[in-house]
């Protein structure tokens, strides 16, 4: 303590700390002056619809923002930008309701609540937006399923094997018309590259103008799978489109499929997941002495699948009618 009180005392640091005094109150009167003139600043000001009727539902966002550029003294600005109860606006959803699932809040009014909150001194410069549209209906709702956006790609020789949603589908509310068209919503656009383990996300849905989406976000699961190249053999081959009088032999009636498949993929897939087929009318438009083979079907989480033989001899019969 004697240590530390001689060192605040001694003639040296006496000189330092009247330095250090003077040079904060010159700081002050400085900041001071500074913020008593005037400056344009850009505020956002919360808009918040009230008085709702209980058989309505908005669709719009029951809190919607307006940018406003304000010209006052930087003291003034200051209690703008910090304090949150200047910058809260409430409208009166009765008063712009135009009773066709439509409203409309324009500028000039939300000016007026606007400067019930300024000063004297202030002056708006600037309104971004010419108003604020509202949205409701009277419950008109129906559930659509979810999809994800954007880009998700897992590490190279990774695939993407599954994805699970929770929950999979929403309720949306709007217009009619609306509803009869959104068939799928989408999610807000992700970004996740380079991967390998399962991927599990929380994000939000995208909005959609004049849409109320319930629940609003959702979990997505991303499972991946090591790519790996396989085949499968003894793939019957049907014919398709015979009279019924004939039958379509194909010499081999069997082929194979190679594709690119993740290795828990592999495992469960089977030669029956596999349809192929020669067309008898291409047969009998174009006679030749082979037919072409074709892949009609593949089971799903399979890419690049090919098949091995591509024509087969082939022998059509008669068949005699009783």
């Amino acid at each position: 303590m004697r240590l530390i009180r001689s060192f605040l005392f001694s003639r040296a640091n006496k000189e330092f700390l009247l330095f250090l005094f003077f040079l904060a109150i010159s700081a002050s009167f400085w900041l001071l002056m500074t913020l008593n003139e005037n400056y344009e600043q850009e505020v956002v000001f919360s808009v918040r619809i009230t008085n709702v009727p209980k058989d309505i539902m908005l669709t719009s966002d029951e809190v919607d923002t307006i940018r406003v550029t304000i010209n006052d003294k930087g003291t003034q600005l200051i209690g703008y930008l910090y304090d949150e109860g200047k910058r809260q606006l409430t409208v009166n959803f009765q008063n712009y309701n135009r009773g066709n699932g439509t409203g409309f809040v324009p500028s000039a009014d939300l000016q007026k609540l606007i400067r019930k909150k300024l000063s004297q001194s202030a002056r708006i410069t600037a309104v971004k937006g010419e108003g604020i549209h509202l949205y409701y209906n009277t419950g008109a709702s129906k559930r659509v399923p979810v999809r994800w956006s954007g880009r998700v790609t897992p590490e190279h020789m990774y695939y993407l094997s599954n994805v699970e949603y929770t929950p999979d589908s929403i309720t949306i509310y709007a217009s009619e018309r609306m509803l009869d068209s959104i068939k799928t919503v989408l999610t807000e656009p992700l970004n996740y590259t380079g991967f390998r383990d399962t991927l599990s996300i929380d994000c939000r849905l995208r909005k959609i103008k004049g849409v109320k989406m319930v629940p609003d976000h959702l979990s997505i699961n991303f499972y991946t799978d090591v790519l790996t190249e396989e085949s499968i053999d003894n793939i019957p081959v049907t014919g398709i489109n015979l009279p019924e009088d004939k039958v379509l032999r194909i010499f081999p009636s069997r082929v194979s499929v190679s594709f690119v498949t993740g290795v828990n993929n592999y495992r469960n897939i089977k030669a029956s997941d596999f349809i192929v087929v020669a067309d008898y009318n291409e047969i009998k438009n174009h006679p030749s002495d082979k037919c072409n083979l074709y892949l009609r079907h593949i089971p799903s989480g399979i890419s690049r699948a090919t098949l091995l033989t591509t024509q087969a001899d082939y022998l059509i019969e008669q068949i005699s009618q009783p």
